[in-house]
């Protein structure tokens, strides 16, 4: 059992493939996704790894202790427990704004309910569209056009709820990267969260990922190589998701005295990787997989 967990916070900075293997669909590399509701996600083993190898540069000894020993598994486990990222935000192109921050009510209860788990604070109200046909934005919303919120070619009646404002605001002081490059999107988020049916929300995030087309040269003749032409699915530029972490006290009786409790694995973790950049999932020759992290007690 854990004694200690926080929320690990990824905003992606480039479009994140985190791929589940071939498929038979229009799609050749798609995303990880839920069963249930098809919400994308990434898979818990693919970020111990990245967080793991992250770590490695501060010191080896202990990482084999937080994460679990390489060479013999069956020594002992880690004493850290990683949770599979889940979305929060989702950015959909917009009629006027550029783009929204689009989450629904499902969503947020689901965050809420993990935050408990690692001892945060989430006050803000349990709030959703009463209707299919309708989004609640903030009163400043900057992607209202007519009193209609246009994302891709689909249209919602925007009704203004003092809660959306509360809830961007929590998001924007705890969840986005905390750095001075970051000052921009946490002024703007409460004028482009968007809080719409759930039904809407797991279409666009069925529907409006990243799909990029990727080919391989034949190096004489400089066409495209027979059979080397392909698609993938990417989380686009922009989303915010979070992990849950847990830990425990190490199990293992070498742990040096700065490494005796469960609260000192987080420190470890955090003070490795809070506030960094880590690249994540596939294609990380071609610059995709680039996140910013917020680690959150």
């Amino acid at each position: 059992m854990f004694d200690k967990a926080a929320i690990l916070f990824l905003y992606t900075e480039t479009p994140l493939h985190a791929g589940s293997g071939t498929s038979l669909g229009i799609v050749d590399l798609p995303i990880q996704r839920e069963r249930t509701t098809g919400y994308p996600i990434v898979q818990a083993s693919g970020l111990k790894g990245c967080l793991r190898d992250v770590a490695n540069s501060a010191d080896r000894a202990k990482v084999e202790i937080v994460f679990g020993p390489e060479q013999d598994p069956s020594a002992h486990a880690g004493a850290l427990s990683v949770g599979d990222a889940r979305i929060l935000l989702f950015p959909v192109r917009s009629l006027v704004g550029v783009f929204a921050w689009v989450t629904s009510r499902n969503v947020l209860a689901r965050f809420q309910r993990d935050a408990q788990l690692a001892g945060l604070r989430v006050d803000w109200p349990d709030v959703g569209p009463s209707a299919d046909s309708a989004a609640l934005i903030a009163n400043n919303s900057m992607v209202v056009a007519d009193g209609k919120v246009v994302l891709e070619e689909f249209a919602f009646e925007a009704r203004a709820n003092d809660a959306v404002r509360h809830i961007a605001d929590w998001l924007a002081r705890n969840a986005l990267p905390s750095g001075d490059e970051y000052a921009y999107w946490r002024e703007t988020l409460p004028k482009r969260l968007v809080i719409l049916p759930e039904t809407a929300f797991q279409d666009f995030v069925q529907f409006s990922t990243e799909v990029i087309s990727r080919v391989r040269i034949d190096d004489e003749k400089k066409t495209v190589a027979r059979g080397a032409l392909w698609t993938e699915e990417h989380l686009p530029t922009d989303t915010l998701l979070y992990a849950t972490l847990f830990a425990s006290k190490p199990r293992t009786n070498s742990a040096p005295p700065d490494l005796q409790d469960a609260q000192a694995v987080l420190n470890f973790v955090k003070n490795c990787v809070d506030g960094r950049r880590l690249q994540l999932g596939g294609d990380s020759t071609v610059g995709r997989g680039f996140v910013k992290t917020r680690m959150v007690p």
